[in-house]
């Protein structure tokens, strides 16, 4: 008979080294928020996206990929858009697999046939990125993070699903 052992960490001590280095970054227990339970079927729900992949319409202001704290600022995508309609802006990850499809790091065509068979009811007007470098988490959770949340709710959206790039 085959034993069955605990499931252990990859990287023991990697949520450590991630706080040494970008001291009050990580959720701790006390800050966990359970998820919120859906008031109606996924079937009938408005869906956004959020990422930090740092896609935008193309042709609109780049995010600052060089400045050493970060951009704080996020875009807003029209979900009615498809691949070619957007550009990446980012330099923290390798972008090539994400040019050759956007949908590895942006599903924005994959939403918008879950729209289409009726999986969710709808997609949002918009969706949005941001790129994922910042280095200051309190101004990412009091400013970028607010500004997003903001913006979900005036689209509407009875659900957001969140994508780190």
């Amino acid at each position: 008979m085959m034993e069955i052992s605990k499931p252990t960490q990859i990287r023991p001590g990697l949520w450590n080294t991630v706080n040494d280095r970008y001291p009050g970054s990580m959720i701790t227990k006390h800050d966990y928020v359970p998820l919120a339970k859906l008031k109606k079927p996924l079937s009938e729900s408005k869906l956004t996206f959020v990422s930090t992949a740092g896609v935008q319409p193309s042709g609109t202001m780049p995010f600052d990929t060089v400045h050493p704290i970060g951009d704080y600022t996020y875009r807003k995508v029209p979900s009615h858009l498809k691949p070619e309609d957007l550009e990446i802006h980012q330099l923290k990850y390798p972008t090539v697999g994400a040019n050759e499809d956007l949908n590895v790091i942006f599903p924005i065509e994959r939403l918008q046939e879950l729209a289409e068979e009726g999986v969710i009811g709808s997609l949002s007007d918009h969706l949005f990125s941001f790129i994922g470098y910042n280095m200051d988490p309190d101004k990412l959770e009091e400013t970028l993070a607010e500004d997003i949340a903001e913006a979900v709710v005036k689209d509407q959206a009875d659900i957001a699903l969140l994508s780190p790039a």
